[in-house]
């Protein structure tokens, strides 16, 4: 049965945080775990969501949960698997829920050894795009001219100078069994990647846009908005890889504006028409890319 808004349970398991208002994070891990259920076991290192739903003597989850160490999501959730498999325990899902800095930098390691040994495990990445609970500072999903406390937007340098590692295609070169790339600005696009992804034997990966008004200089209600344009301008692709497949789910048409998506963020309102043409360019470049290379259906 594919689980849509009006038969998904109306039991949560996931309320009561702390989270900031407007908070993409939370409503991914919300979602995610409607769609899993209560024989979900979730696993949260060090970030947003362990900041936000582990508040002493409040549990936030009403399922099991527990905070890893920061590189450790992973790990932690080959260590469950394989605990519950050898108690005889077979109906349980183990998820784990990590940031773009605890998926792409510090947890990278310990993601690559789950996948290399095909754990069957669960791994959704919610991107915020920095490390938003310690401060904003840049990860390497950061995207290029971001201003952030780590890469602030002066006279010299303009915010963040790199380009946003794509760690959807660095997962899917490891040859794992299922791969995603999802945002909350389309939740059943999300909510039926996650419910295909508990059904596959092995390691799995969603890779979530959350966008995070505190840290993109947003309105506390424009994070559905922010998401759906980061999509409907290119900057992020739904898409999916199996059986060494990629698949694009959604292609649009034509691109929308570009320049209005970042000028609507205080992140990127320093840039210039000359910066948004290069990401323009670099935008169009991996389009022609993903053109070439993946199925669309």
């Amino acid at each position: 049965m594919t689980i849509n808004a009006k038969n998904m349970t109306d039991t949560e398991f996931f309320y009561g945080h702390k989270g900031c208002a407007g908070c993409g994070g939370s409503l991914a891990v919300r979602i995610a775990l409607k769609v899993l259920g209560e024989r979900s076991i979730a696993v949260l290192p060090a970030g947003c969501m362990s900041a936000v739903g582990f508040n002493f003597p409040q549990l936030c989850f009403g399922n099991n949960a527990i905070i890893s160490t920061f590189a450790g999501t992973a790990s932690m959730l080959t260590g469950i698997a394989a605990g519950l498999r050898a108690q005889g325990v077979t109906d349980f899902q183990a998820v784990g829920f990590a940031g773009d800095g605890g998926t792409a930098d510090i947890g990278l390691q310990a993601l690559s050894g789950a996948i290399d040994r095909n754990d069957d495990i669960l791994y959704i990445c919610y991107d915020n795009e920095a490390y938003m609970n310690t401060g904003i500072q840049k990860s390497s999903l950061t995207p290029y001219g971001a201003k952030t406390t780590t890469t602030p937007a002066g006279k010299h340098i303009r915010g963040n100078l790199r380009p946003k590692k794509n760690l959807f295609e660095i997962v899917a070169a490891h040859g794992i069994p299922y791969a995603a790339t999802a945002s909350v600005g389309d939740l059943p696009d999300f909510m039926a990647k996650v419910e295909k992804a508990a059904t596959i034997r092995g390691t799995k990966y969603i890779h979530v846009m959350a966008p995070c008004p505190t840290g993109w200089g947003i309105a506390t209600d424009a994070t559905i908005d922010a998401a759906r344009e980061m999509v409907d301008c290119g900057l992020w692709y739904l898409a999916e890889y199996e059986n060494g497949t990629y698949t694009l789910n959604r292609k649009p048409k034509n691109f929308s504006d570009i320049g209005t998506y970042l000028k609507n963020q205080g992140r990127f309102r320093h840039l210039t028409d000359d910066d948004i043409a290069a990401i323009t360019e670099t935008r169009d470049k991996k389009w022609q890319q993903i053109n070439k290379n993946f199925l669309y259906r």
